[in-house]
C-alpha cells in the first residue's frame, strides 16, 4: 500500500513534467510565430546590368585603372612589363606608354589634379607623372612594412590600399599618412583589399582574387554593399589564381562605371541597379 508522501511526490513529479513541457511548447509556438530578427545595417548584395564592352588591350596585366576627361589611364603590373598607359576606351589603342624600370611592379593608379600617382608593389616607391606628357615629375616613399596595392583620391586625399584590411588616407603634396580605417564586413575584418575608385562619396574596392566589388564607407570602413561580377569572368580563367577581377573606373561626368580583370580581352561599362550610379 502507498503511503500518503510517495503519493504526493508522484503527483508533484507529473506536475513539474506537465509544467515544463508546457512552458517549451509556449518557447516553439513563440519562434514559429514571431519573424525572425535580422541586424541592420548589414552589407547587401546588389545587382547589376552589363551596358557595353570595349577592346583590353593584349597582355594587359590590369593592376590600376582611372578614366578621365575621355580616356582610360592604366598601370600593369610584372617584372619586367609595367606600363603606365593611356587608352582610348572605344578602341582599346594605346595612346602613350611609359615603361618602368625591370625592377619595379607597377601597381594602382590615380589622377590629382594635374599629375598621375602610381605605386609599385615591394619597392616601397610611388611615381608622380605629369598627366599631359608622362614626364616623371618625382617619387616618394611608403612607410616601412607597407606595399602598395590599389590607390584613388577623394578630392582631399590620396587613399592607398596595402593588402591588408587597412586603407590609408594620404596628403597628396607630402605623401604623409593623416588616417587610417579598417574595413569590416559585419563585423569581420576583410584583408587583401586592392585596386580602389572613390564613386560618388563611396570607396569601390576589388579584393584580391575575389569575383566580387565591395562598397566601404569612407569614414566608418564598414563594408555597405558587395557586387559579384562572377558570371563576366571569362570562362578561361574561372578559378585561376592570377587572371582576375581588377581594375574599376569611373567616368564622373557622364556616370559610367568600368571594370576588367588581369589578362582580360574586355573592359566592361556597367550600371549598378537601383544604386544611384546611373540615372
Amino acid at each position: 500500500m502507498l503511503s500518503y508522501n510517495k503519493i504526493d511526490n508522484y503527483f508533484g513529479a507529473e506536475m513539474r513534467i506537465s509544467i515544463f513541457c508546457f512552458c517549451l511548447l509556449l518557447l516553439l509556438l513563440s519562434c514559429i510565430s514571431s519573424p525572425a530578427i535580422i541586424p541592420e545595417n548589414l552589407p547587401q548584395d546588389i545587382p547589376y546590368r552589363i551596358v557595353a564592352k570595349y577592346p583590353h588591350p593584349p597582355g594587359s596585366f590590369t593592376q590600376g585603372l582611372v578614366f578621365e576627361s575621355g580616356y582610360l589611364y592604366e598601370s600593369t603590373g610584372r617584372y619586367g612589363l609595367s606600363r603606365l598607359r593611356k587608352i582610348r576606351l572605344e578602341t582599346g589603342e594605346i595612346l602613350q606608354e611609359f615603361p618602368l624600370a625591370p625592377n619595379v611592379f607597377g601597381e594602382g593608379i590615380t589622377i590629382y589634379k594635374d599629375r598621375i600617382i602610381q605605386l609599385t608593389w615591394q619597392s616601397r616607391i610611388g611615381f608622380v607623372y605629369d598627366k599631359k606628357s608622362f614626364r616623371l615629375l618625382g617619387s616618394f616613399r611608403y612607410p616601412a612594412r607597407m606595399e602598395g596595392w590599389g590607390i584613388t583620391t577623394d578630392g582631399k586625399h590620396l587613399i592607398m590600399s596595402d593588402g591588408s584590411n587597412r586603407l590609408y588616407f594620404l596628403d597628396p603634396d607630402s605623401f604623409k599618412v593623416i588616417r587610417r580605417i579598417e574595413v569590416v564586413d559585419n563585423e569581420r575584418p576583410v584583408h587583401n583589399i586592392n585596386e580602389l575608385e572613390y564613386i560618388e562619396g563611396v570607396i569601390y574596392a576589388n579584393v584580391w582574387q575575389s569575383p566580387k566589388i565591395i562598397k566601404i564607407d569612407p569614414h566608418s570602413g564598414k563594408v555597405t554593399a558587395r557586387i559579384d561580377f562572377s558570371d563576366i569572368v571569362p570562362k578561361e580563367y574561372r578559378g585561376h589564381t592570377d587572371y582576375v577581377l581588377n581594375g574599376i573606373a569611373y567616368d564622373h561626368v557622364e556616370k559610367r562605371l568600368f571594370v576588367t580583370g588581369k589578362m582580360w580581352s574586355y573592359i566592361f561599362e556597367v550600371e549598378i541597379v537601383q544604386d544611384g550610379i546611373k540615372k
